[in-house]
């Protein structure tokens, strides 16, 4: 079977852009079984609970969801199993030391496809407390009426 060429996106993790300030984004493969493949090339998977540890030199993807494949036999994986996580060794040094920092986790941001092989983008991120979340909102609101206003103007309505 030839490999798709291309990326294809399988999840996002919306909530994660909203409740983290995300510092740095990284690309890694995945470790999977030939089941939890299937079950994402048909598009099914969530990272809403996800969050990723580093234990002893390798990182691991905890709480992604990837729903048992439904022509699986007793073959089939464990949904919400601890999954290896593909990166070069530096890579994972820099990890290291940054999320010894205060406050600093590894958050799956998508899941997809890149030339027939599952990566995970995962993002070094410090969390946002509620009064961030509700300033980050009231400038995006105040960004729109803003080009509301200036759409207005151009189109000769003001």
């Amino acid at each position: 079977m030839p490999r798709e060429a291309g990326n294809a996106l399988i999840a996002q993790n919306r909530k994660a852009r909203h409740n983290y300030t995300i510092l740095e984004e990284l690309e890694a493969g995945v470790v999977l079984t030939g089941t939890e493949v299937k079950s994402l090339r048909a598009g099914r998977a969530s990272l809403v609970d996800g969050f990723a540890t580093i234990d002893g030199g390798e990182v691991f993807l905890h709480g992604v969801h990837i729903p048992e494949y439904t022509q699986g036999t007793w073959t089939n994986h464990e949904p919400r199993r601890v999954r290896k996580l593909l990166l070069h060794k530096a890579e994972i040094d820099r990890l290291i030391g940054k999320t010894r920092e205060s406050g600093l986790t590894l958050v799956p941001l998508r899941l997809y496809f890149k030339d027939g092989k599952v990566k995970v983008e995962i993002a070094l991120a410090q969390g946002k407390r509620s009064y961030d979340k509700r300033q980050d909102l009231a400038t995006r609101d105040a960004n729109r009426e803003i080009a509301k206003a200036l759409g207005r103007r151009a189109k000769g309505r003001d």
